[in-house]
């Protein structure tokens, strides 16, 4: 004789309300919080200040008390590009960055696939000598450059200031990308050229697209390194027409001395493509400088 067992009654479903676990408060997470916040408020509130300076009228610039509500002026910023030469600066320092960066870049892919895939005499030596000439200070070569360039009659070039930013920028790029490549897998490489590929077309085809994130970490570094460079064109480029912004800044402080709205709009305009370029790549290029530094 067969027994059939009765089927259970389904349990009642509970209100998704209820079903929501609440996470308890803690307060060394309340704390953390706060502590960036307070910390990030420290390092934007000078950059605000700067651009609502620039925007404010000059009778609302040295007050008592601080204005926060004005109306706004374009006039410090007309001040500021108008300057003789403005437009000559600007062409200049985006000559010398931009090329400075693109060398770099070009140099750099080669000599970081070299390290990091190939073995060869010497390799350990080059990659010790990179890592010295990253830690190089820069400032104390100035005379060394200057004399180099006084008897190669270089003085006021645009190209050799180029050629020593690029010099300047390699080190790190070299050693982010070589993290990047070490840490794409050598079969992927292996199975294209298994596909037909010669050496050339792999790097090209598989291992070049995964280098975005290291490719824009070292394309950033090496912006705002060239961009904000004082000492080498302050002491190779005397000619006005050779000369770069932060020069350019430096001359217009003393030039217009007390009027700060001016000031602050020609700081706030040679700040501007720094932090465009950096909101643009902020996510992948802090990314890639964390991932290129531990990888390899």
């Amino acid at each position: 004789m067969s027994t059939t067992t009765a089927p259970k009654p389904a349990a009642p479903e509970r209100p998704a309300q209820q079903l929501r676990t609440r996470r308890p408060v803690r307060p060394a997470a309340v704390a953390k919080n706060l502590g960036a916040l307070l910390l990030a408020l420290v390092f934007v509130f000078p950059v605000y200040w700067m651009f609502s300076s620039a925007l404010k009228p000059s009778d609302q610039m040295l007050t008592k008390d601080p204005v926060f509500v004005f109306t706004p002026t374009l006039d410090n910023f007309g001040k500021a590009t108008g300057v003789q030469n403005f437009w000559t600066y600007v062409t200049n320092s985006v000559l010398v960055t931009v090329g400075a960066v693109l060398l770099a870049l070009l140099v750099a892919l080669a000599a970081s696939f070299a390290i990091a895939r190939m073995r060869f005499k010497g390799r350990k030596g080059l990659v010790l000598t990179v890592m010295m000439a990253q830690m190089a200070p820069w400032e104390v070569m100035v005379i060394a450059m200057y004399m180099i360039a006084r008897d190669g009659e270089m003085l006021n070039s645009l190209p050799l200031l180029t050629a020593i930013y690029f010099v300047m920028i390699l080190p790190f790029t070299i050693w982010t990308l070589r993290g990047f490549i070490a840490a794409v897998p050598v079969t992927l490489e292996e199975a294209a050229q298994i596909d037909g590929c010669t050496r050339g077309q792999a790097f090209r085809k598989v291992i070049f697209p995964l280098l975005a994130p290291g490719l824009m970490s070292t394309s950033l570094f090496g912006f705002i390194t060239a961009w904000n460079e004082f000492a080498m064109v302050l002491i190779l480029n005397k000619d006005k027409t050779a000369q770069t912004l932060p020069l350019w800044l430096t001359e217009f402080m003393s030039a217009f001395g007390n009027d700060w709205g001016a000031t602050m709009a020609a700081s706030s305009l040679f700040a501007v493509p720094v932090l465009l370029i950096f909101i643009f790549l902020q996510r992948k290029a802090v990314g890639g400088m964390t991932a290129g530094a531990v990888k390899g």
